[in-house]
């Protein structure tokens, strides 16, 4: 008899960071469940790839190929080796946008044994739940399930010590993906000036929509360290050597979260029982009202492990 047959699943997700990593327990409960299973991820690489790193997946294709978007087309045209490659799967994981059915159609129409669908929408009770639901039909269940990811630090220790850092620093992340959600700016140049007054190093993170927040805030903290421009694992990998993470309701808070980071979060207007990380060092502080400029410094401070601790 020959070696049993590997069993191959393929997920199908889009979606910003936040987004993603909200759908990483049930990737993670695909590994759990075959742990020698081929596991194929098509999104968008440039976030998928955190699943790659941590071995949650084997390979990563893009959304954005061509042959992916057929997917979307009434009757496409698939050729012999992508009707193949699809056939190849056993379950066939989908989260993409597909209200009209079409994804689905298309996915049968090639032959795919089994296709699963979990709707990107999230109306009722928390994201990851929702988007659990669809692997019930596969006799997979998980109480209160939180995302996890294990990567290597080493790469995130040495860029903290080439700067001069190390494992105490808490990182900062003061925006989102909307101003809306976000503490105000002069709120994290006073907290980060209070933890370097009590000689805690910090770290402030910015990306491509921080515009504004990291100008006033590189103009308020001159010689301040801080981390842009780099892709998502290599941020992950500083993340994982930090000591603790602040932020807003972002997808980077959500990633602080699934490292395992003790986590400070302020919530405002969004919906914390729908959308908040989840994680047993995660800390949300929502605010009154849904002001955030109601929370004050000392709240966030409060939060934090004592410099000589672990996250705990």
């Amino acid at each position: 008899m020959g070696a049993p047959k590997r069993a191959r699943f393929l997920v199908l997700r889009g979606g910003a960071i936040g987004d993603f990593i909200l759908t990483l327990p049930a990737i993670q409960a695909l590994r759990d469940r075959w742990p020698d299973a081929y596991i194929e991820l098509i999104g968008y690489p440039h976030i998928a790839n955190l699943a790659l790193a941590a071995g949650l997946v084997d390979h990563v294709d893009s959304l954005d190929r061509a042959e992916t978007a057929r997917l979307f087309t009434w009757r496409p045209s698939f050729s012999e080796a992508q009707a193949e490659h699809l056939r190849s799967f056993d379950v066939i994981l989908s989260y993409l946008h597909d209200p009209d059915g079409v994804v689905m159609a298309n996915l049968k129409s090639a032959g795919v044994k089994q296709v699963l669908y979990g709707s990107p929408l999230v109306e009722t009770g928390h994201a990851i739940e929702h988007l659990m639901k669809p692997l019930e039909t596969l006799a997979i269940y998980s109480e209160h399930p939180a995302p996890r990811l294990v990567l290597d630090a080493s790469r995130g220790r040495e860029w903290l010590a080439a700067r001069g850092l190390s494992g105490a620093a808490v990182a900062i992340h003061p925006g989102s993906g909307s101003p809306k959600k976000n503490w105000p700016a002069e709120s994290f140049i006073r907290l980060a000036e209070q933890l370097k007054a009590s000689g805690q190093p910090y770290l402030m993170i910015f990306g491509e929509a921080d515009g504004a927040a990291a100008e006033a805030i590189r103009g308020s903290l001159p010689g301040m360290i801080d981390l842009s421009g780099c892709t998502l694992v290599e941020l992950a990998s500083v993340l994982s050597a930090c000591r603790a993470y602040v932020g807003n309701d972002s997808g980077v808070t959500h990633l602080a979260a699934a490292l395992g980071l003790r986590t400070i979060v302020m919530f405002g207007p969004s919906d914390a029982e729908r959308w908040g990380p989840r994680g047993s060092h995660v800390r949300v502080i929502k605010a009154p009202g849904g002001k955030l400029d109601c929370i004050s410094i000392t709240d966030v401070l409060n939060m934090l492990p004592p410099p000589s601790s672990s996250s705990s």
